[in-house]
């Protein structure tokens, strides 16, 4: 297998290269550039592509090579630009002040790095300067004032389909990027549907099976306390209705519904949760008053009820919840002194159905959804919802909720929630 020397090909290619750097400075060029251009690399190498040739006396021309290498940098499909025709004119090598007038066939080239961004451009002219011409000499070639007015006309008529083809091509490459965006989020959308089938699939097999055992083994055995097996079967559909519930309510948040919102005293609602709240740990609030969000009171208070429901079932005593309002966001944490959550579980306790196996202990009947569904709602609001470890250094976890806070407005404060929920 022959061994290719790739600078030697670069340096071999039959038309004119030349590589540029994000900032259009010239990185290398071939032995044709040179020729066709009359300057040498030393020249090239590491100056501006516009201070090298400015375009001469035709801006348009500046204007549209530079457009075409912006695409090129700018777009995130990695996929060449095309300038069918163009006159750039170029200044002569030893005489700046006369231009000729040249016509181009510009093709550019994104080079990705490692990193997948674009590092340079690799760009290829060809002149078509002959073939204007001949199109012009063969217009001329009729009879005097006619000629010139027909010359003219081809050359009108030259630039305005390239310029068409151009912007065709340009509204053809918007259409495929919106379609694959498209198709893109479909499959999304597929991937999500089968996670859900599978997920449900799973969680709900084991209360289906206890159901089933206990109804069998009561069929089974006549003399069996039935009154045990009928709460046994309650706890077994609730968890089931738990269940369909939650996957019910991120069903309607996934396919992106309208979320209902009026404004919400933060610190009232969450007196008012806790007001009703029984819990064996002993839960102490530091709430600032008049943190005020845009959000729906009830999907807030499902939030604080799963973060609430989080923290009793790992702590050991002890829960902290404080509300303050830092840089246009409130910011609300319920802090716990249990063990914490270990850091590579801090992302995945938000993922549908994932539980630690302390958690499985403590509470057999969880569904694994609830974290989730708080995030999803936090993010609907333009929120965010994250674990995180004590400030303080001790044990234990807590869970950061951020929602931007409401600005001010006089129409609004009559319709403000300050009620507190009850369920």
């Amino acid at each position: 297998m022959i061994e290719l020397d790739c600078w030697a090909v670069f340096d071999a290619a039959p038309v004119a290269l030349s590589v540029l750097s994000p900032e259009l400075d010239i990185v290398a060029v071939n032995r044709v550039h040179e020729r066709i251009f009359g300057r040498s690399r030393r020249e090239c190498v590491g100056r501006n592509i516009f201070e090298v040739f400015p375009g001469g006396s035709w801006p348009q021309g500046v204007e549209a090579l530079r457009s075409l290498l912006r695409r090129v940098l700018d777009g995130v499909e990695n996929e060449a630009e095309v300038l069918l025709l163009q006159r750039f004119d170029v200044e002569t090598p030893g005489n700046p002040d006369t231009a000729p007038e040249r016509y181009w066939s510009v093709a550019c080239s994104p080079l990705q790095g490692p990193d997948g961004t674009t590092c340079a451009v690799i760009v290829r002219m060809e002149e078509v300067t002959s073939f204007v011409e001949r199109m012009r000499e063969e217009s001329r070639s009729e009879p005097s004032e006619a000629g010139w007015t027909h010359a003219a006309a081809v050359e009108a008529q030259l630039f305005a389909r390239t310029a068409e083809l151009q912007e065709a091509n340009l509204r053809l490459r918007e259409s495929e990027a919106r379609e694959r965006q498209i198709s893109d989020g479909l499959r999304e959308m597929v991937r999500r549907q089968r996670q859900v089938v599978a997920d449900a699939s799973h969680d709900l097999r084991g209360p289906v099976t206890g159901l089933r055992a206990r109804l069998e083994d009561a069929l089974a055995d006549p003399e069996s306390d039935t009154r045990e097996i009928l709460q046994a079967v309650v706890r077994d559909a609730d968890r089931l209705g738990a269940i369909i519930g939650d996957m019910l309510e991120l069903a309607r948040m996934e396919t992106g519904a309208p979320a209902p919102a009026e404004p919400v005293d933060l610190a009232l609602l969450i007196r008012g949760e806790l007001a009703h709240r029984i819990s064996k740990a002993t839960t102490v609030t530091c709430l600032d008053p008049g943190v005020v969000v845009n959000a729906s009171p009830v999907r807030l208070a499902r939030i604080l009820d799963n973060l609430l429901a989080n923290a009793e079932r790992h702590t050991r005593s002890r829960i902290e919840v404080s509300l303050t309002a830092h840089d246009g966001e409130a910011v609300l944490e319920v802090t716990d002194d249990g063990p914490g959550i270990p850091d590579a579980d801090k992302e995945r306790v938000f993922i549908r159905f994932f539980r630690r196996p302390d958690a499985r202990l403590r509470d057999p009947g969880g569904t694994g959804l609830g974290l989730p569904i708080s995030r999803h709602i936090a993010e609907a609001y333009g929120g965010t919802l994250n674990a995180a470890d004590r400030t303080d250094g001790g044990a234990g976890a807590r869970m950061i909720l951020r929602l931007p806070l409401l600005t001010p407005d006089r129409s609004s404060l009559g319709r403000l929630h300050v009620s507190p929920l009850g369920r």
